[in-house]
């Protein structure tokens, strides 16, 4: 589901920046979090939110990204199924709702804040629901907003959510830049059992010498590094959002023969505080 320029990026997405494996860790496990301000350091205030209370999409804080990548990057860089659409979402109950369809071909949608909303440190967090079934790949995560000028790895990526069908009972965080994007050693798998059944909590804390990655309030993972360059460390700048499902590719995998569609990826809100 990655932008256009993530070529290659989560085709390796099993490894991990603490081991020559994965790492894995359960959030139950509390070493992650000792001696670690809850939610970072210092009092956070809300400074901008879309509770997605209304009956359409608000296009004063989103986007629509269209299409299948093609001609410039077809499959999205990724081998991705789906074509993007902005038709393939709802705002009902409060919630936005992300259809991926079987129509003859695959669809979906996927929705950005470039240019409207972008934002430098702080928690940004999200409310969701994930659709089950192999093939599906919902995630929430941001870009460098220089992109267009400064293009991936090079402007950074933070990787909020990622959920993979085929894979069920966990979720994946991570962070590419230019020292990592070959094989993506900065990443975090978390068990999650029946992590489908219910909605969770996926954010960051950002700071300027750390990114904390948090689920249900459990900090799951921590991006820093000693030595902070532009090959390490592209975060000292505005990123936008991404919210989006795809379908299939080399990370989201064949879409299962039993998968019915269509299937939904419920979203409640978005918020980031500073």
């Amino acid at each position: 589901m990655k932008n256009p320029l993530l070529l290659f990026s989560l085709s390796f997405l099993l490894f991990s920046c603490q081991s020559d494996g994965s790492n894995t860790q359960s959030i139950n496990d509390e070493s992650l979090t000792e001696d670690t301000p809850e939610k970072g350091s210092g009092e956070r205030v809300l400074v901008w939110a879309d509770e997605f209370d209304g009956s359409t999409l608000d296009l004063n804080n989103w986007s629509f990204e269209l299409g299948d990548g093609c001609p410039n990057l077809c499959g999205w860089g990724n081998n991705e199924l789906q074509s993007y659409t902005d038709r393939n979402h709802r705002l009902e109950d409060g919630l936005l709702i992300i259809t991926a369809k079987k129509e003859g071909n695959y669809s979906s949608t996927r929705i950005l804040t470039k240019g409207k909303q972008e934002f430098t440190y702080g928690r940004i967090e999200t409310r969701v629901k994930v659709p089950t079934g192999a093939g599906l790949w919902p995630a929430f995560w941001a870009l460098g907003a220089d992109i267009d000028t400064n293009s991936w790895p090079d402007c950074g990526e933070i990787d909020i959510m990622e959920y993979v069908g085929r894979n069920p009972g966990q979720v994946f965080t991570s962070v590419h830049t230019r020292s990592s994007h070959g094989n993506t050693v900065n990443t975090q798998i978390t068990p999650v059992p029946n992590i489908e059944d219910d909605f969770h909590v996926f954010a960051i804390d950002w700071t300027e010498t750390y990114i904390d990655f948090y689920l249900d309030e459990n900090r799951v993972y921590q991006y820093s590094v000693q030595s902070q360059t532009a090959e390490t460390w592209p975060f000292n700048k505005p990123f936008f959002l991404l919210l989006n499902l795809a379908v299939g590719g080399n990370f989201g995998g064949s879409v299962g023969t039993e998968v019915e569609f269509p299937k939904e990826y419920l979203i409640d809100y978005v918020r980031v505080y500073q």
